[in-house]
C-alpha cells in the first residue's frame, strides 16, 4: 500500500512539474490549455508566476513527502488541490457547466484522495524535516 501510494503521489508530482514547466517556458500556449488568454505582458507575468508556482510547490512537496513518506509534507498540496477544486466547484453552481468542465475537476480530485489517503497512511514527524 505504502508503495502504491508512494508511486501514485510521484507520478502526479512529475505531472504537476510537466505543467510547472509549461507555464515557466511558454504561458501562453500552457494558459489556453486552461481557458485563460494573456492580455500582455502582465498577463504573461501573472501566469508565469503565479502557475508555476502552484505546480512547482505542489510538485516539489509531493515528491518530498512520497519519497520520506512523511504525511505532513503533504499538507500544503492537498490545500492547493482542495481550494482548486472547491473555486471550480463554485463556478459550477454559480456559472453552470461548460465544454470539459469535469476533466480538471477529476485531476483534482485525484490528487486529493491520493494526498488525503498517504497523510492518514504515513506518519508525521512534529520536529525538524
Amino acid at each position: 500500500m505504502h508503495l502504491i501510494l508512494s508511486a501514485i503521489i510521484i507520478l502526479l508530482a512529475v505531472i504537476d512539474a510537466v505543467v510547472g514547466v509549461g507555464f515557466l517556458v511558454n504561458p501562453a500556449i500552457a494558459g489556453a490549455d486552461f481557458g485563460l488568454t494573456v492580455a500582455g505582458n502582465a498577463g504573461t507575468s501573472a501566469l508565469r508566476a503565479d502557475f508555476t508556482a502552484f505546480f512547482f510547490v505542489a510538485a516539489l512537496f509531493m515528491a518530498w513527502g512520497a519519497w520520506r513518506r512523511r504525511g505532513e509534507l503533504l499538507l500544503a498540496p492537498l490545500a492547493l488541490f482542495a481550494i482548486a477544486f472547491t473555486g471550480r466547484l463554485i463556478n459550477l453552481l454559480v456559472e453552470g457547466s461548460y465544454d470539459g468542465w469535469w476533466l480538471p475537476m477529476m485531476v483534482e480530485m485525484v490528487h486529493i484522495v491520493a494526498l488525503a489517503l498517504a497523510i492518514r497512511a504515513w506518519p508525521s514527524r512534529r520536529a525538524g524535516f
